[in-house]
């Protein structure tokens, strides 16, 4: 059965169906058009965008994958630039085909639906369908980062995940093996591909652990807690080289002093590009020999997911095959 019917948005002035010259108006895709607007940050030209899919999207469609996860406010991978809208329809329900649109059918039994959700006023699909039909495309890595803030934020059912992942739908197998690796214990992306790092590694880590001093002191919170070493390492992203965290974290290093904790920032380069070296320090630093079958499960991880070029490219054209058709109109 399709789920209960939602509000939609009614078609405002600033969306208009038909062809239009495009001095006032921007493409959206064939015959889709809005009204060009200045000092919009992107957030709020991809919600115009998405209000205006409604218009051709069928009542009770919802929005799905890699498109609901952002109006969820989930942490995303390395998602290209130009990636398609992808929706879902419930049973019968007409697909429409447009260039930059990934419609699927969703056939679920009844008692399996769950209730539409609405986030910025959009309607978006239960959170464990979105990682289903996301699991369809995207790799591991990919899948866990997803996974992982989707269980800090709470939006994962347990047993309706479990249910999803004993069924045999495409995507379920790619789902349980990210499942699994997954915690509501990373605060962002590249926490958690260092956490995978480590796993891959086969160093144990503790995420997100509270530090505290001999006296029994709050010292700060380690991004992972190395507990054979006592070492903690951290993701340091673009924000960790702003000035002012930049000055917050040298303070919090100097806190440090005469603990024990010796921290260790990666970055994602070091991750990417240089895991062999990474694995030798990690290596040394636990007195191990080198096991360079770690460092093979690593890249493979890396290289079926969007932060591998190659695999990058074999989801966009994975993407332009189910989409159907050229636009020929953007060649003119």
């Amino acid at each position: 059965m399709p789920p209960p019917p939602t509000d939609r948005p009614s078609p405002p002035d600033e969306v208009v169906r038909g062809q239009m010259r495009l001095t006032s108006f921007r493409r959206v895709s064939h015959g889709l058009y809005l009204r060009k607007t200045d000092g919009l940050d992107d957030e709020a030209e991809f919600l115009r965008e998405l209000r205006a899919w409604c218009q051709v999207l069928p009542p009770g469609a919802v929005y799905t994958h890699l498109t609901a996860a952002r109006l969820r406010g989930w942490q995303l991978p390395a998602v290209p630039a130009q990636v398609p809208v992808f929706a879902a329809v419930h049973g019968a329900e007409r697909r429409p085909r447009r260039p930059g649109l990934i419609c699927s059918r969703l056939v679920e039994p009844a008692t399996a639906a769950a209730p539409v959700e609405i986030r910025h006023g959009l309607p978006v699909d239960a959170a464990e369908e979105i990682l289903l039909r996301a699991a369809r495309d995207l790799g591991v890595l990919d899948l866990v980062i997803m996974i992982d803030s989707a269980l800090a934020a709470g939006d994962l059912d347990p047993e309706r995940m479990l249910g999803i992942l004993a069924s045999g739908r495409p995507g379920v197998r790619m789902a349980r093996r990210a499942y699994e690796l997954a915690t509501a214990l990373c605060d962002s992306a590249g926490e958690t591909v260092l956490r995978l790092f480590h796993q891959q590694m086969d160093v144990m880590v503790e995420p997100q652990v509270d530090l505290y001093d001999a006296a029994g002191t709050f010292i700060g919170r380690a991004d992972l807690l190395v507990p054979a070493i006592g070492a903690v390492h951290e993701y340091d992203g673009a924000v960790h080289r702003e000035p002012s965290q930049h000055r917050s974290d040298l303070r919090r290093e100097r806190g440090w002093s005469g603990t024990g904790y010796q921290r260790r920032g990666f970055v994602l380069d070091d991750l990417l590009n240089h895991p062999l070296v990474v694995m030798h320090e990690l290596d040394r630093a636990l007195d191990r020999p080198h096991d360079v079958r770690r460092v093979e499960r690593w890249r493979r991880l890396v290289a079926n997911s969007l932060y591998d070029e190659q695999g990058r490219s074999r989801t966009l054209n994975r993407w332009r095959r189910a989409m159907g058709f050229n636009d020929w109109a953007r060649t003119a």
